[in-house]
């Protein structure tokens, strides 16, 4: 059977496995949390497809997303990054992703619970189309800044966005969409 996608979920196998199971899929967990902070970071300036295709090689090279594991990662690690074929090797978004396990450690109510806080409430209307999709929104701008307030890297209002769609604390699958919730 043949099903109506989202217009960017078309294009390869990849984007269509994403697409049909994990994008938009409500998703709680510190540490699945931190991985998607981490990998839509990652993909700032890139195309996500080259992220997902790494990202069995980020898992590895980021001990699962464990953010106990990468908050004690050492200048010896962070070398060994940045020699990883596997990843994306840019010194920053590296480091922002060992900043960002330290600054998701002192959070007293954990990532998932300040992540989620900034979940739109009720419902607004479904795209019609891409066009129609936001790149930032009032609550990834607060993200964006509640985040860098408590020391994290790399979190603009268009990756917090990113994440909002990727996690489900929004609903961003166009209307026709078979995704799309009724």
């Amino acid at each position: 059977m043949d099903r109506s996608r989202c217009a960017w979920a078309t294009s390869a196998p990849e984007y269509v496995t994403y697409h049909d199971e994990e994008w938009g899929t409500p998703l709680h967990g510190d540490d699945a949390l931190f991985e998607r902070l981490c990998l839509e970071a990652f993909q700032s300036g890139l195309s996500w497809i080259t992220i997902l295709r790494k990202r069995p090689a980020f898992r590895a090279a980021f001990a699962g997303f464990r953010i106990d594991a990468v908050a004690e990662f050492t200048d010896d690690d962070v070398a060994r990054l940045l020699t990883d074929p596997g990843i994306v090797r840019n010194r920053a978004k590296v480091l922002a992703a060992v900043r960002n396990a330290r600054a998701a450690q002192q959070l007293s109510e954990g990532l998932s619970a300040l992540l989620w806080s900034f979940a739109p409430d009720g419902t607004r209307p479904r795209p019609q189309t891409l066009a129609e999709v936001p790149a930032t929104s009032p609550e990834s701008t607060a993200m964006a800044k509640e985040l860098k307030k408590r020391g994290f890297a790399f979190v603009g209002p268009t990756t917090a966005y990113a994440l909002m769609q990727a996690t489900g604390m929004v609903d961003d699958h166009v209307a026709t969409c078979f995704r799309a919730l009724p």
